[in-house]
């Protein structure tokens, strides 16, 4: 008997294991913090982008919006607890995609902020000794730190302490989870460095991005290294003045080349984009307006 009541307990503490894991995997889901449209009253709608991821167990916020007081009002009306985060993405050093940050870090100092690895720029930086060439025959009057070279030379940051981790290589953050980073080619964002997020499923990738400045697709080719099947995509697409019939091409090349099995658009994708992803994805465009939440399978 007393075999039989310890095996009965063991039991149920697996059974107790399985529910929990099995709800923490009912609430993977993606909910919008910050965009500038959205279909809920309690929420302000601004120019910008957040969303809250929540998977296997992990909370990632990626993006920080465009307004710090907006971001901290949003996050209070959908009951987001900044202090619970495993980590923080930031996809790139655009205001509308950082401004939150200000306020994010005063309720959480110490959370870990992944960040495009960029030598000068407002996450900053630190630049190793051999940065600039020396001319030793310059009198010292007119030579940088009167020609002693410091071994390190740490750039300023707009938000110092932060807990800053620089991307410039595919990183696995958590067991499935990477952060792919990728950089412009694009005329006017030409060396933007961008980082985008990548959950391998076993449905496939659900990739978040920003604002795809580099181009969606060098960022589905990029993220192709971790799973050449997109099942779900989701954010700004960059559309927002992109010609219709380019438009088009791109909405068709998603759904047949790439072959995403679902599409939910946000921020700077832009409406005619909207409509047409819409047109050709019919019941796999998922609506992520503001305050609205995405199931991840």
């Amino acid at each position: 008997m007393h075999l039989t009541t310890n095996c009965f307990r063991l039991l149920c503490c697996l059974l107790a294991g399985l529910g929990s894991i099995g709800s923490a995997h009912a609430r993977d889901r993606a909910t919008i913090l910050y965009d500038a449209f959205g279909n809920s009253g309690k929420l302000k709608k601004d120019w910008g982008f957040s969303v809250l991821i929540e998977y296997a167990g992990k909370r990632i916020l990626f993006d920080t919006g465009n307004n710090s007081k907006i971001f901290a009002a949003n996050t209070r009306a959908l009951d987001v607890d900044l202090k619970d985060l495993d980590y923080v993405i930031i996809s790139h050093r655009h205001g509308d995609h950082t401004s939150g940050l200000s306020h994010l870090l005063k309720v959480n100092p110490k959370v870990k902020v992944y960040a495009p690895a960029e030598l000068f720029g407002v996450f900053g930086s630190t630049l190793a000794k051999g940065f600039y060439k020396s001319v030793d025959t310059l009198p010292e009057d007119m030579r940088y730190f009167d020609g002693e070279q410091p071994e390190a030379i740490p750039t300023g940051s707009s938000w110092p302490g932060a807990n800053f981790l620089f991307v410039d290589t595919k990183v696995e953050i958590a067991p499935g989870i990477f952060i792919i980073p990728t950089v412009s080619n694009v005329t006017g964002t030409l060396e933007l460095r961008e980082l985008s997020l990548a959950i391998n499923t076993p449905h496939g990738l659900v990739l978040v991005v920003g604002c795809s400045h580099p181009g969606v697709e060098e960022i589905l080719r990029a993220a192709s290294s971790v799973n050449s099947h997109v099942y779900m995509l989701l954010g700004g697409l960059h559309l927002v003045k992109t010609p219709d019939a380019e438009i088009e091409r791109l909405a068709g090349a998603l759904h047949d080349r790439w072959k995403i099995d679902r599409i939910a658009p946000g921020h700077c994708t832009g409406e005619p984009a909207f409509a047409k992803l819409k047109q050709v994805f019919g019941d796999s465009y998922l609506y992520a307006g503001l305050g609205s939440r995405v199931d991840i399978p």
